[in-house]
Parts: structure tokens; C-alpha cells; sequence
């Protein structure tokens, strides 16, 4: 599908930004005008990693606001930036859009910020829901990941950056130029449920949309927020999270392993783990209407 052809998918969709006090532009995008819900993207994302078919959204009456790191996108790169960072530009977008609490959902490398968030403005957050996020890693853990990953936060836990960007850049090229073909090659050790997801057509329009917009600036906000999140998490007071939070997870992710995961919500005092199965990674896109529900039921 060409590029105008899946513009037209998206032109209900507003694109926006603003300006914080350091000068730094962050961008987001937003469709919809009715329940707040606020989507932080995997990694690399983009304020673009929407789905191309957002008929659950609009059924469900759903604002959704999904916001961009700094880095990626049309978002101003802060290198060396903390969780903390982000958090507050999460709320300064809230109050430019006049929202006093949202729903919050992140997955993946979202996760993390979801986390981040919750514990930084605990005020602003109706519940919370993370799919597939990413934690922290134990050595072993590395060889159940994608050799991507493996490596990739291998470096990171490190504080390598020479050797990250080694690791990143064959990827960040080839995702630059050919998304979906880029995609597949770096997940070509993923499990089969991975596999269908990838080869629906709706996401595959979605995924392409979200990568030609992240690597607008390069692959430094990649780079800078594999950091981030391989590193250890200093920001971030987890038993400080006071926000009802449910984490749904695979088994078989091999993106961001489930016995990593489980280690990590067994330290948060008000999480509720959801096992997706014998699933990988990918598999909240095609649980999103019962995710939404879960969701949206806690805060009723």
C-alpha cells in the first residue's frame, strides 16, 4: 500500500505538539473526544503507533491521546534523559489538552513510562494497564530474548553506548528504509504467535506508519532510550505506585521475557498479572477490545 493510501486511513487523527520551558518540542497525536486514555507506544515507536483500524476506540467512546519520546518523531532528543523526564512532559501535555486524570496504557518499552508516570504523578492516573512491558533484565534472562534484544540490552546494562549503536544500527537502517521487511528480520526468532499478528494486513499498515514517523531524527532516540530502560531504573520508586494496575504478558515473549516481567510485578504493591497464554509479544493487538474493557471496568 503506498504511502497516500495509508495517510488516508489516518485523517481523523489530530497531530499535535508543544513546546516545554527548555525549549524541547513534544509531539503526540489524538483522535476521538470522549474518555481520556493515554497510550505511551513500544520501542521504537511513535505518536504515529496507532492502529489502522480504531473502530474499538470509537466504540468505547475513547479521547486516545498517544504521546512520542523524546527522540523519536517529531519530539526534541534529550540525551541522558531519565524516566522522570518524560513523566513530566506526559503531564505538561495533560494540561495543555486541559485533562485533569486519563487512563494510561503502555506496552512494551511504554511500559517502563507507565510506570514512570504512575509513580511521579500519581494524581493523573484513573488506572493503568501495561501489555508486554519491558523490565528489568537478569543475566540468564538475555538468551530467552531475540538476538536483537539479547544484545542490544546487553549493551545497555552495560552503559555502552558504542556497542548499542553497533547492535542498533544494521536494524535502524534497515527499518528506516523498509519497515515491515526490517521488522521481520529482526524477529525472525519469534514464535509463531508473533508471526500471525505480523502477517495481518491491519497491522502491517499500522507498523509501517509508526516506524517511517519514529526514525524522522535518526536512530539516536532509539539508542537513548534502550539506555534508559537496560540501565537500572533509579528513577523510578515502584513501591511508591498506588495506582490500580494490570499487566497482561505472554509466556513465550521472547521480546521481553515473562519470567522477567513476573519478577518485576511481584515488587508492585497494587499490580494484577494477566497471563495471555502461550503468546509472544505481540499478541495484545489482538486482545486490545477485552484489554480496553478490563480497563476501563476499574474505573467505573
Amino acid at each position: 500500500m503506498i504511502a497516500g493510501m495509508i495517510d488516508d486511513l489516518y485523517t481523523d487523527v489530530l497531530d499535535e505538539d508543544l513546546v516545554r520551558p527548555d525549549g524541547r518540542t513534544v509531539a503526540w497525536t489524538r483522535t476521538g473526544s470522549g474518555t481520556p486514555l493515554l497510550r505511551l507506544p513500544g520501542t521504537p515507536g511513535s505518536r504515529w503507533s496507532i492502529r489502522a483500524d480504531r473502530s474499538a476506540w470509537t466504540e468505547r467512546g475513547l479521547q486516545v491521546i498517544t504521546t512520542e519520546r523524546p527522540g523519536f518523531g517529531r519530539s526534541s532528543r534529550l540525551p541522558g534523559r531519565k524516566f522522570r523526564d518524560h513523566s513530566d512532559d506526559l503531564a505538561a501535555i495533560l494540561d495543555h489538552l486541559g485533562l485533569d486524570r486519563v487512563y494510561l496504557m503502555g506496552g512494551s518499552g511504554g511500559g517502563p513510562h507507565v510506570l514512570a508516570f504512575a509513580a511521579h504523578h500519581p494524581d493523573r492516573v484513573i488506572a493503568a494497564t501495561i501489555t508486554v512491558g519491558s523490565p528489568p533484565m537478569e543475566d540468564h534472562e538475555y538468551d530467552e530474548m531475540i538476538p536483537l534484544n539479547a544484545a542490544a540490552f546487553r549493551a545497555a546494562r552495560n552503559g555502552d553506548e558504542t556497542a548499542l549503536r553497533e547492535v542498533l544500527t544494521p536494524s535502524y537502517e534497515a527499518m528506516a528504509t523498509a519497515p515491515l521487511a526490517g521488522l521481520e528480520a529482526a524477529m525472525t526468532a519469534a514464535p509463531a504467535s508473533d508471526l500471525e499478528v505480523m502477517s495481518d494486513p491491519q497491522w502491517r499498515i499500522g507498523l509501517t506508519k509508526a516506524l517511517q514517523a519514529a526514525f524522522a531524527q535518526g536512530i539516536d532516540g532509539w539508542v537513548d532510550e534502550t539506555l534508559a530502560i537496560g540501565a537500572e531504573w533509579t528513577d523510578i520508586d515502584l513501591t511508591a505506585i498506588s495506582t490500580a494496575l494490570t499487566w497482561w504478558h505472554g509466556v513465550a515473549d521472547r521480546n521481553c521475557p515473562f519470567e522477567a516481567a513476573q519478577r518485576l510485578i511481584d515488587k508492585l504493591p497494587t499490580a494484577t498479572l494477566r497471563e495471555l497464554g502461550d503468546a509472544g509479544h505481540f499478541e495484545p493487538y489482538r486482545r486490545e477490545p477485552e484489554i480496553l474493557d478490563e480497563l476501563l471496568a476499574r474505573g467505573a
